[in-house]
């Protein structure tokens, strides 16, 4: 996720950028960035990591996006870079096809939805602006809006309390379901109009269609699977000493991010009645015991980095190790869910 700067921003390499993002700092000093290193910033959205990491050493980025929007409004900064930066407009579960197993000095992921998309009523992310019930990230495949219209009640139940931790999860369903019969639900406004009928909100919290506008980008861009295929293609490509840092901005991402890394880090200890469990040999060692947070500076500037954490590890030289699983196995498939085969 990014966030927008304001004029008197320093100039970084290529000009100055539209958006600064999340830690940039702290994201740099966990790369370990030496001379000709190849790092992989696996979203690049606006630039901003990317502008950064070419500014702090003599290194090479290659730049991955899903949203052809990023990409051709990052052709600028590659002409700058000159030939320092090259872009790959693809999902970054993909990173591994872009640099052969070994051959990274660093991966750097930002989770979640940038600014530039939160704030462009046309992709249909936020329900501040009313526009069409989209939420890709690419230019293909199902919108929420082609969701909402045929999920069944109970498995966009299911999405909703799983991905969104929305606990009236069952009352949206059906007020949903109910709503489509009586007209399609295509925009952002109506939907967050029929959640906010069954999630009463209060002063000083969260919008009451929050988890579920969340539960639906996820889901739609199967966000989460894909940071569990970035992850374990990160472990591929990264070379021994490579740093693989991710940035997240919700508990269901950090988990995931958290989990691999202990997971990586070698033996767990044993309880006084277990001997200690062995297990492969360590991939990573983790750099951060705990997320790396913003400081109150960076909060007072930007109130989205306030969710942000930032866990970083480096690569071992022992074998990459079996793919992570899928976080949520239970959940239904977009295919299942356009087909109608679970209503």
């Amino acid at each position: 996720m990014t966030t927008g700067g304001g004029a008197g921003q320093p100039e970084a390499a290529g000009g100055l950028a539209r958006h600064i993002p999340v830690l940039v700092k702290q994201v740099v000093e966990h790369l370990n960035l030496r001379h000709e290193s190849l790092v992989i910033d696996g979203t690049f959205g606006a630039g901003g990591y990317t502008r950064e990491i070419l500014s702090a050493a003599n290194c090479n980025v290659i730049g991955i996006d899903r949203d052809r929007t990023a990409i051709t409004a990052g052709y600028g900064l590659v002409e700058a870079m000159g030939g320092r930066l090259s872009l790959v407009e693809d999902t970054f579960s993909a990173l591994g096809d872009v640099a052969g197993a070994g051959q990274a000095d660093g991966v750097v992921l930002d989770l979640g939805v940038s600014s530039m998309q939160l704030d462009t009523a046309e992709r249909g992310f936020s329900f501040r602006l009313d526009g069409p019930l989209d939420m890709r990230m690419g230019q293909d495949g199902p919108t929420a809006a082609d969701i909402v219209a045929r999920a069944g009640e109970r498995d966009l139940a299911n999405v909703i309390f799983m991905l969104g931790e929305e606990r009236h999860s069952r009352g949206v369903a059906r007020a949903i379901v109910k709503a489509r019969t009586e007209a399609p639900i295509t925009t952002t406004r109506a939907l967050a109009d029929i959640v906010s009928r069954v999630v009463r909100g209060k002063p000083g919290e969260i919008h009451p269609a929050t988890r579920t506008f969340q539960a639906l980008r996820l889901f739609v861009n199967d966000e989460l699977g894909e940071l569990a295929r970035a992850l374990s293609a990160a472990e591929r490509v990264l070379k021994p000493g490579g740093r693989l840092v991710v940035v997240s901005f919700h508990s269901l991402e950090d988990r995931i991010v958290k989990n691999f890394f202990a997971e990586r880090a070698g033996t767990r200890a044993g309880s006084r009645h277990l001997p200690e469990m062995v297990s492969a040999p360590a991939t990573f060692a983790t750099l951060t015991k705990k997320p790396v947070v913003a400081d109150d500076s960076e909060v007072a500037a930007n109130p989205r980095s306030r969710s942000a954490k930032l866990r970083a590890g480096e690569r071992t030289a022992a074998a990459a190790t079996e793919a992570v699983a899928s976080p949520f196995p239970n959940l239904p498939s977009l295919d299942e869910i356009l087909r109608g085969d679970r209503r």
